[in-house]
């Protein structure tokens, strides 16, 4: 198995059959929905909020809503009550049943639901989705975190819909040096690896530097890529706003640091600062574009098409001297 992650590869392009890159089409069906752009903001608390989702629902974009210091079902009947998809983080824990519980019972339900844990392929996450499915069994589960093909066909076979591929590769997440496991440094192999077995969607999550960095993914078998750090530091992001020589950042930590704990306990993520970079919604735009301009050099029209292009790994003993399909 080749070992790379996202600075290693790089997509060949073939013969471009479109007059112009505005006429490539970034849309994805996920679940039973199409969305604009198979990219979705990292359900972070410094990365999405209820004014971001709302929007990112009202323009086509698929959003999962974070699950801290959140009144999940005020906030889902609030989306309800607007017209709006229903994305919601769920935990493994007898508080997380109990949303699900109350969901259903009070007729508000979920479109989509995400089951959020550092270490998806567990038993515990095996009784949720069970609990999920038998609840709310028009529910569009999404389950992770897991980084290897035993991950993915266990969850699958558990019921998930899609399951989330990535165990630390984000920026903000210290997962490798504080328990030695992990996916990040590799993740673009790691998601390869999982694709190869899956018979349902995946959601790649953690890793992205660069726009780029999503069709790769798409490349090697995503159809959902999580995006953390290049969503955080808007102006219109979640965050402090802190002022450092004259400079202003915007916070950004992992789910599983001490600042979104609240207690340094079991703690795999840190908080950095990221410089405020312009509105969110232009971010969107820049990537639907980059998007399209991939699609191009891919030779084709849609999304799948980025699937069929060669690559070649950069570095190590055989660089550039192999192409691989």
């Amino acid at each position: 198995m080749e070992i790379f992650d996202y600075d290693n590869i790089l997509l060949l392009p073939r013969r471009c059959r479109v007059e112009s890159r505005s006429d490539c089409d970034t849309s994805v069906q996920f679940g039973p929905r199409r969305f604009k752009l198979p990219v979705v903001p990292a359900n972070m608390k410094t990365v999405v909020d209820e004014p971001f989702t709302e929007m990112l629902a009202r323009e086509g974009y698929f959003y999962v809503m974070h699950r801290f210091d959140l009144d999940s079902l005020a906030y889902a009947r609030s989306m309800r009550d607007k017209g709006l998809l229903v994305s919601l983080s769920v935990g493994v824990k007898p508080a997380d049943h109990e949303l699900v519980d109350r969901l259903a019972a009070e007729g508000v339900g979920a479109d989509y639901l995400t089951i959020d844990i550092a270490h998806g392929h567990a038993e515990s996450v095996q009784r949720m989705i069970g609990h999920i499915k038998h609840r709310l069994p028009g529910s569009f589960v999404v389950a992770g975190n897991v980084g290897t093909p035993e991950g993915v066909i266990d969850l699958e076979n558990w019921g998930a819909d899609a399951t989330k591929v990535g165990v630390g590769p984000g920026k903000v997440c210290i997962t490798r040096l504080k328990t030695g496991f992990g996916t990040g440094g590799w993740q673009l192999s790691a998601l390869k690896w999982c694709s190869r077995v899956a018979t349902k969607p995946i959601v790649a999550d953690g890793g992205i530097r660069h726009h780029g960095d999503i069709a790769k993914s798409v490349r090697f078998g995503a159809s959902m890529v999580m995006v953390g750090s290049l969503f955080a530091g808007h102006e219109d992001s979640p965050g402090q706003t802190v002022e450092v020589d004259g400079k202003l950042y915007k916070e950004y930590y992992g789910s599983a640091s001490d600042f979104n704990k609240g207690e340094y306990r079991h703690v795999e993520g840190k908080r950095i600062l990221e410089p405020v970079k312009g509105r969110l919604a232009d971010t969107l735009r820049e990537m639907q574009e980059d998007l399209q301009s991939s699609i191009s050099y891919a030779g084709g029209t849609q999304l799948a098409d980025l699937k069929k292009v060669n690559y070649v790994v950069l570095g190590g003993e055989n660089a550039g001297e192999h192409l691989f399909m």
